[in-house]
């Protein structure tokens, strides 16, 4: 028995379910994008929780890419928890964004090989992935006060749970300490600036074409965090992002008066970034753990030959913050090996 309501992607759906749905209850949704070869639904499924009260709306986005696992967990154990009664506002979860990508188990949509989070706010009448950006913004539009996209690092990684924030366009009004305020309360490792013109060491991309760039740019603060390594559940890190969003909820105002939790006044912000690479292919051999700080001239990594040579020692010449380190440990020349942070600094929130 079909349990959900299929919505078009008209403009502002969400926003009406919302207000047509019964105070303190919890529904399912399914917006339409299309079918499969096959005659199969295509579509975006969503929990809406609207509270006893009027209040603001917090949008979780489980996952862009179909191989990042934790954040979906986290929004749905959070949303299901919530007391109703005494939510003033709504919640809204998305758990995944690209269902195909997720049937896959790939980054990327099989289909065209796009990456969605380089696609907001879409094209209704473009490829696959663009679709299914489109679908998204255009029921969301007008609904949400606030958006967390969570994110992991590749399966190939490790890492400990840490933010990245973009910059927000000038006129959207949008301050760095208003996101900065309201990310703090997942503890992060550190949280990332990361700004849309390509760096060195920087993954290539569209990133003005990220959901949280999206809804940066109409006014709403947002931000990704990245709860650990994707491919595998991990659920330290998921009871970590549940814990976050409680805090992040009574920071917006959903539930007034709780104690959720107060935010850590500081954290590391980073200002200058870099994916590494090696360049000798083999077996990588990790010398350090994420989440820690390089010294000078550290070892970090190295690479073996199927010769059993050491022909690679991974290292920095200055002091780093390892944050991300790779697990699988068969590289090619070019693979990514590491995240580290080359600049950073406490920041107070």
């Amino acid at each position: 028995m079909q349990r959900y309501i299929s919505l078009q992607a008209t403009p502002d759906a969400l926003a009406r379910c919302r207000d047509n749905q019964a105070a303190a209850s919890v529904q399912e949704y399914f917006i339409e994008v299309g079918n499969l070869a096959s005659g199969a639904p295509v579509g975006i499924p969503v929990v809406m929780a609207k509270g006893a009260h009027e209040g603001p709306c917090l949008w979780i986005n489980g996952q862009v890419h179909g191989d990042e696992i934790n954040g979906m967990v986290a929004a749905l154990r959070f949303v299901r928890e919530l007391p109703l009664n005494e939510l003033q506002g709504s919640v809204i979860v998305t758990p995944t964004a690209n269902p195909h990508a997720f049937d896959a188990r790939r980054k990327r949509t099989p289909l065209d090989d796009l990456d969605l989070d380089q696609s907001f706010p879409g094209h209704d009448a473009g490829l696959a992935t663009q679709r299914l950006a489109a679908a998204l913004t255009t029921a969301m539009a007008g609904c949400a006060d606030a958006l967390v996209s969570f994110h992991t690092m590749g399966p190939a990684f490790d890492c400990e749970p840490f933010a990245v924030f973009k910059q927000a366009p000038a006129h959207a009004g949008v301050s760095e300490s208003d996101v900065l305020r309201l990310l703090a309360h997942f503890e992060p490792g550190c949280a990332c600036l990361m700004p849309l013109e390509l760096r060195a060491g920087e993954l290539p991309g569209h990133l003005a074409g990220a959901l949280d760039y999206w809804m940066l740019e109409a006014g709403k603060p947002a931000f990704m965090i990245e709860l650990g390594a994707g491919g595998r559940l991990d659920n330290r890190h998921v009871a970590k992002g549940v814990q976050g969003l409680k805090g992040m909820a009574g920071a917006l105002g959903l539930f007034p008066g709780a104690s959720a939790g107060a935010a850590p006044a500081s954290l590391v912000r980073v200002n200058r970034y870099q994916h590494v690479t090696c360049a000798s292919g083999g077996l990588f051999e990790r010398l350090a753990e994420p989440d820690t700080e390089l010294r000078s001239g550290q070892a970090y990594g190295r690479i073996m030959d199927l010769y059993g040579r050491v022909t690679e020692t991974l290292s920095f010449s200055t002091p780093a913050r390892l944050i991300g380190i790779r697990r699988d440990p068969v590289v090619h020349s070019g693979d990514r090996v590491a995240f580290v942070a080359h600049e950073w600094e406490k920041a107070v929130v």
